[in-house]
């Protein structure tokens, strides 16, 4: 039996509006509604909508045999549910034909597995409550922010009872590993790792489009083909990626919906895989062996580390002074704090920082509402000390009071040097 699972990520960030100096301390509200509505409401016409409805028609189509997973973020959810109630309805549409899967992920795409344990499990605990209230089933399969892996953030999974995690091809520690097999974790075994095929997912999410690749056009016929040359011995193929290829990133006139629509019936008439969910990977496939990974990996860039939002000292720097607030935040019960506490883990806004020019600036453009990563920085800080003079007043008669300082001024002067 060789399987071939497909699971797409479902993201959008709540950006951040302009915050100035001078309004810290007189304005608690921190996002730009109008362009998160415009940015999904496009995405929604664009992919999601369009995607969803293909996606039904081959659940019908194919009566169970076309079977995939999503992971939607918390972030991603909440605005759904203010400016595109009609995609949730299209998901839950999904879920209802029982060939869908679900995953569970930190509720605000966050970085916490790296700092706070208790406020990595409390996110993931959240967002399972979210889908499980959206889509009727507990999720028992975990894929950590941009695929986030390392043995210990796999144990500290496997503490929280899920059976199964997705992650990123580890090319450093692979070894004579290949991608195509089930793994478990390396201190818990009872946690099974499915490994992303990097190759076969990139070759649809990033090089589709690309006339100058030596496999444009890429037909469905064609892909099946790639996957019919893979070893026997080699029974998975997971295949993950942004929901967004379809119709976003991948624009309608590239053929992209067309590929997605072919693809099933390539894959069960002309090759000996069948579609599994990852839960379902898990259970009918043995693992080879234990992966380890001592380390975290991720899936971003060509170094598929961290350092694309802790590589440099503006990122570090916000990425401590935020987390300097989780033992305040663990007294408060202010709903609007914990709001605004939650949206301000995104990782996206770290991920606006970076100075990443060379191997991988294109792609960091893409995403970047901001013109420089010092804007970016400067402007989460304002709003990040905002947020902590909130929550010092809310504290202040509960116990000791955290400070947290302005951008410091060795880090300040060289900013100011480089932008200059």
């Amino acid at each position: 039996m060789k399987s071939i699972c497909l699971c797409f990520k479902v993201h959008q960030p709540i950006r951040l509006r302009l915050y100035r100096f001078f309004e810290m301390g007189n304005s608690d509200y921190y996002y730009d509604d109008y362009t998160n509505e415009m940015i999904l409401r496009r995405v929604a016409e664009s992919c999601y909508l369009p995607a969803n409805k293909i996606i039904l028609d081959l659940i019908n189509k194919y009566q169970g045999s076309f079977r995939i997973a999503f992971s939607i973020s918390g972030t991603a959810i909440d605005q759904f549910k203010i400016y595109a109630p009609d995609v949730i309805e299209s998901f839950r549409k999904l879920a209802a034909t029982g060939c869908v899967e679900f995953l569970a992920e930190t509720y605000s795409h966050s970085l916490s597995a790296l700092k706070d344990e208790n406020e990595f499990r409390r996110q993931v605990d959240s967002h399972a409550t979210v889908i499980e209230t959206l889509f009727g089933k507990r999720p028992t399969v975990f894929a950590n922010t941009e695929f986030i892996y390392s043995d210990e953030i796999g144990a500290q999974v496997a503490g929280m009872g899920y059976k199964a995690t997705l992650t990123n091809e580890p090319t450093p520690f692979l070894k004579w590993k290949c991608p195509n097999y089930l793994y478990k974790n390396a201190i818990n075994p009872a946690l099974m790792v499915l490994l992303k095929n990097e190759r076969l997912s990139d070759d649809i999410a990033f090089r589709f489009s690309n006339s100058a690749w030596s496999g444009w056009p890429l037909t469905a016929a064609k892909y099946v083909s790639w996957l019919n040359k893979i070893p026997e011995e080699e029974k998975i193929v997971n295949l993950f990626m942004d929901y967004e290829t379809f119709g976003e990133h991948q624009k309608l006139g590239s053929g992209i919906f067309k590929f997605l629509g072919s693809l099933p019936s390539e894959v069960l008439h002309n090759s000996d895989f069948q579609f599994m969910t990852p839960s379902e990977v898990a259970q009918h496939h043995q693992p080879v062996a234990a992966i380890d990974v001592p380390r975290p990996i991720s899936c971003a860039d060509q170094e598929r580390d961290l350092t694309a939002w802790l590589g440099n000292e503006l990122q570090q720097e916000a990425f401590e002074k935020l987390y300097v607030l989780s033992g305040m935040i663990g007294k408060c019960n202010d709903p609007a704090l914990l709001k605004d506490w939650q949206y301000l883990q995104t990782s996206d806004h770290l991920y606006y920082m970076s100075t990443k020019y060379f191997s991988d600036g294109d792609v960091h453009a893409y995403f970047n509402p901001y013109d420089s990563p010092y804007m970016a920085f400067m402007n989460y800080m304002n709003v990040l000390n905002d947020f902590s003079i909130r929550l010092n007043r809310e504290m202040s008669g509960k116990g000791k009071v955290q400070a947290i300082n302005r951008p410091n001024n060795l880090t300040r002067s060289k900013l100011i040097e480089h932008y200059n």
